[in-house]
């Protein structure tokens, strides 16, 4: 494969790579759909608060799951694109009629665990690969994603 050829990556590590990088795009899907479901539906004291920072995790999914799916395509495979196909491959679940603020960023919390732990994964694996790429953009998820977990978590109080 030509591209694979340019920038200097195995062929069968950047398959292995693109399978996992796909798994982690379905997380990021139903992910990403839940905390557009939290946006929507949230009620409570905390609703302009949790509404406005619901808007800003989303906007942030979203763009995490383009450069994700480019990822796929500059390793030279395909990214998943259909939700029958995420809610299979996803360890997140779709979370349904939750509007309460502590559940909902509860819920969140534990998206970013899942996350996280699949993007150490991949990280790992990137680095025995030479994909300097794929590691350099799981190393700034997490960074960042750490930082999120936390303020979430001092938000809750726990």
């Amino acid at each position: 494969m030509k591209q694979l050829q340019v920038i200097g990556l195995d062929e069968k590590k950047a398959e292995n790579l693109s399978e996992r990088l796909n798994e982690l795009l379905a997380n990021y899907q139903i992910f990403y759909m839940n905390v557009r479901g939290y946006h929507w539906n949230i009620k409570g004291q905390q609703f302009f608060e949790l509404h406005a920072k619901f808007e800003e995790t989303y906007d942030d999914l979203l763009m995490k799951i383009d450069e994700i799916a480019e990822r796929i395509l500059t390793l030279g495979q395909r990214p998943m694109h259909a939700y029958s196909t995420y809610i299979k491959a996803s360890e997140i679940e779709e979370v349904k009629d939750v509007h309460e603020g502590r559940a909902c960023v509860g819920n969140i919390l534990d998206s970013y665990q899942t996350v996280i732990r699949l993007q150490r994964d991949i990280q790992r694996v990137a680095d025995d690969a030479g994909d300097e790429g794929t590691s350099a953009l799981m190393s700034d998820y997490i960074r960042e994603q750490e930082k999120t977990a936390w303020m979430l978590t001092s938000y809750l109080g726990d």
